[in-house]
């Protein structure tokens, strides 16, 4: 009788060792995932829009604050960004970061590629992250490569233009002319084009992503030929054509115009003329997030490229729809499905909108 309750102690005692190792187990991952987590340390150098440009800038920010917040990170220490106020800023800054050991640094916008590139090689041990362009050819482990299919997101929106056009009559105002936002325009017009072929689409480039009062000269010119919608895809630049949309636009219904919006839900910009007939969201912050979340888990694509389109969900149609007909967003639900199948492959370059405009008119 002893023997079987000796036995049956010694049973219950190993229990609950057992149990407590479980437990003990169980709160040393958390706290080394927690330790993880607040030794870890990332960076954003913006390009000379700046970080409250409204748009490409301020979206990368939002994605790594939340990434910050989610993971107990202190800004300032944990996450922060430097501001480039010119070009020939983006070295320094990036260099601070990797000389003051952060984990991940960004390069926000394809105008920092160069740089990145230099730093990646100067710091091998410092990981980092060009968004707009891609390094993988040349095979530097320590950066990854985010781009976006903007071309897809630009038809979708161009759709909306070609419905709602009143003058059939349609502009495009772009930042700095580059193969990145002729994607913009490309894709757009292709959009346009395939509902309305008689839409005219007036292009024109401001050369620059940080130069309001061009954006709103540009526009001034392009409403004045008689267009009444102008996508801009232009950073900060893009601001200047929210304030030209806005002053026209308080002349009276007659004189109504509108504007739409890039990168971010642009509504508010539009405000209170309430100009904004919609915007092409990409996903900036997501990517920023899901890159750092990456790296953070020792899963960072490092030598990569990672890709976001419609079928990722980085591309698309903001939210904010009140301004959008429901004809528009039938069109522009029928166009996606079309593109997520194959049916329609999107135009990047001037030559394949050439081509895509041809098979049209067959």
């Amino acid at each position: 009788m002893l023997k079987r309750k000796t036995g049956l102690a010694l049973s219950l005692v190993l229990a609950a060792g057992t149990l407590l190792s479980a437990c003990g187990s169980d709160d040393a991952g958390k706290s080394g995932g927690d330790k993880k987590a607040a030794d870890f340390k990332v960076g954003m150098v913006t390009d000379t829009g700046g970080v409250d440009d409204k748009s490409f800038n301020q979206s990368a920010w939002e994605g790594l604050t939340k990434f910050g917040k989610d993971n107990g990170l202190d800004e300032g220490t944990g996450y922060k960004y430097l501001q480039s106020t010119k070009a020939s800023e983006y070295e320094s800054n990036l260099s601070k970061f990797a000389e003051s050991g952060y984990n991940l640094t960004y390069g926000i916008g394809f105008l920092l590629k160069e740089d990145i590139k230099k730093a990646a090689k100067q710091y091998p041990d410092a990981n980092f992250a060009l968004v707009d362009d891609t390094l993988k050819s040349e095979n530097l482990d320590n950066v990854a490569s985010i781009l976006f299919k903007e071309e897809q997101g630009s038809f979708l929106v161009g759709v909306v233009a070609a419905k709602q056009t009143k003058t059939n009559k349609i502009g495009f105002i772009g930042g700095v002319e580059s193969p990145l936002i002729k994607k913009f325009e490309n894709g757009f017009k292709a959009g346009v084009k395939s509902v309305n072929p008689d839409a005219e689409v007036i292009s024109q480039y401001a050369e620059s992503f940080n130069s309001p009062e061009k954006g709103s000269a540009i526009a001034s010119t392009i409403y004045s030929k008689g267009a009444d919608i102008i996508y801009q895809a232009a950073g900060g630049t893009g601001n200047g054509v929210f304030t030209e949309a806005k002053n026209r636009s308080k002349g009276g219904k007659d004189k109504k115009v509108w504007v739409i919006g890039v990168d971010r839900d642009q509504h508010e910009e539009g405000m209170p003329e309430n100009v904004t007939l919609t915007s092409m969201v990409k996903r900036v912050d997501l990517a920023v997030e899901d890159v750092a979340k990456k790296a953070m888990d020792d899963k960072f694509p490092g030598g990569k490229e990672v890709v976001f389109g419609l079928k990722e969900d980085g591309v698309g149609i903001a939210p904010s729809q009140d301004n959008v007909s429901k004809d528009a967003l039938k069109a522009v639900d029928e166009y996606k499905q079309k593109i997520l199948d194959g049916d329609i492959t999107v135009p990047q370059t001037d030559k394949e909108f050439k081509e895509f405009e041809k098979t049209l008119k067959k």
